[in-house]
């Protein structure tokens, strides 16, 4: 393991890539993008059947969950550290294949240690710190190569297409698979079920160490990693405090995730209001994951023929009403339909926001800033989720959690007047330079 020492300039020129290489980068980032998405601890997949796994095995009451679910995302909330590490180290001399591998096997080995451990309460919440905290340094790998690759070849949008596409993909495999498996585990004794589910989280974490093994040259011979720094933490630090864009990107991203109601009130409300089922609880959350889909295929057109300042604007007009539409369902039936133009009308707006933190990040500090998004992101949903918990109690049920998302979008809107004009005036592979010192 080696500390990289190399210099890098402030600015980058951005360099037009074949649309064949470009199609081989995206291949190779969305497999791994599915790999981390099916292999992280606080992902459904996992997380699924650990929800149920606390609620039907070790019996545990609503508060109880929610108490284990704040402590247990604490790493999450330190996103950032990961990503500042990722910028700062170079492990095997590999960059993020190194973190990939190192953690990669770190996280299968912890899998299946805990596979074999009793489950207890205390085992089962010190397993999930510690996997999420070795899984987001893979994770602060993929976050900063994908991030720099948008950024040294103009392609941040196109990035972002897919990028979430992939995301999503894992997210609706995870209603179904996550589900099946919970059903399975309940015919398990209690440490069975734990260690077939460490095993399966074991088994893909292997996958993707030996998926980091691997280096394509379509990818990384148009990869110049970022050193401009190393060594000297507190300067990378003050020179990130410095970069200006990162602010309002990032705000952007908190008051997109903010969404006070956008869960466990949306929930309550379908099944307390509309009579759902537990099932069609999920069904929704499929539907509307599912509804992102065609936007972010129609972003990765729109993106390379104007630029990301009509992206932006447009994208945040019609996702400000995106909740309304559930005021007027009254029925379950009404809201599974309704879920497909709540879907839709996102779908824009998070991938242009991911495009603008993208070319937002300043150089060699990517890993920082994207993972920053992560615990941003992370942050935003809890807090959000307990006031929109508050509301929906005392104000006014959901339709009180509607208005209040609705506001918190259109704050958006002047929020966008903050970001710099040099960031956003290009389309796809048209900027000649993506940072700025």
């Amino acid at each position: 393991m080696t500390t990289d020492q190399r210099a890098a300039p402030v600015a980058v020129t951005a360099t037009p890539l074949p649309a064949s290489v470009r199609q081989r980068i995206f291949l190779y980032l969305g497999l791994l993008i599915v790999l981390l998405a099916f292999g992280a601890p606080y992902g459904g997949l996992i997380d699924i059947p650990i929800s149920f796994f606390l609620k039907n095995k070790l019996h545990l009451e609503a508060n109880e969950v929610a108490v284990f679910r704040l402590v247990s995302a604490i790493p999450l909330y330190l996103s950032f550290v990961f990503g500042f590490v990722r910028d700062s180290w170079n492990p095997f001399g590999m960059h993020d294949r190194g973190f990939m591998l190192l953690f990669g096997a770190v996280s299968a080995i912890l899998y299946a240690l805990f596979a074999f451990t009793p489950i207890t309460y205390t085992t089962l919440l010190l397993a999930v710190i510690l996997l999420t905290s070795s899984f987001l340094f893979v994770a602060s790998a993929q976050n900063g190569l994908t991030s720099m690759i948008g950024q040294q070849h103009a392609i941040s949008g196109q990035i972002s297409a897919v990028w979430n596409i992939f995301m999503s993909l894992p997210a609706l495999a995870a209603f179904l698979i996550g589900g099946y498996l919970s059903d399975r585990l309940e015919e398990a004794h209690t440490d069975e079920a734990a260690r077939i589910l460490f095993l399966v989280g074991a088994a893909i974490m292997v996958l993707v160490a030996l998926y980091a093994a691997w280096r394509p040259t379509s990818v990384f011979d148009h990869v110049r990693f970022e050193r401009e720094t190393a060594g000297r933490p507190l300067k990378d630090l003050g020179r990130l405090a410095r970069h200006w864009p990162v602010y309002p990107a990032l705000l952007i991203w908190l008051l997109w995730n903010f969404a006070p109601g956008s869960v466990t009130p949306l929930q309550y409300h379908l099944q307390n209001a509309l009579a759902a089922q537990d099932a069609q609880w999920g069904e929704w959350n499929a539907i509307f994951s599912a509804s992102f889909i065609p936007t972010f295929l129609l972003y990765g057109v729109l993106c390379r023929k104007y630029p990301l300042r009509t992206l932006l604007f447009c994208g945040t007009v019609v996702a400000i009403p995106q909740l309304v539409p559930l005021l007027f369902m009254s029925s379950v039936t009404g809201a599974l339909i309704a879920a497909v133009p709540i879907g839709l009308m996102g779908g824009v707006a998070t991938a242009a926001y991911l495009d603008l933190i993208i070319r937002s990040c300043p150089p060699g500090l990517q890993g920082t800033t994207l993972m920053m998004s992560v615990g941003l992101n992370w942050v935003a949903s809890r807090f959000g989720d307990v006031l929109g918990t508050r509301l929906y109690d005392h104000y006014g049920g959901f339709t009180a959690c509607v208005i209040a998302i609705t506001i918190v979008y259109a704050l958006i809107l002047p929020t966008l007047l903050l970001v710099p004009e040099r960031l956003i005036a290009t389309a796809d592979e048209e900027a000649p330079k993506l940072r700025f010192g």
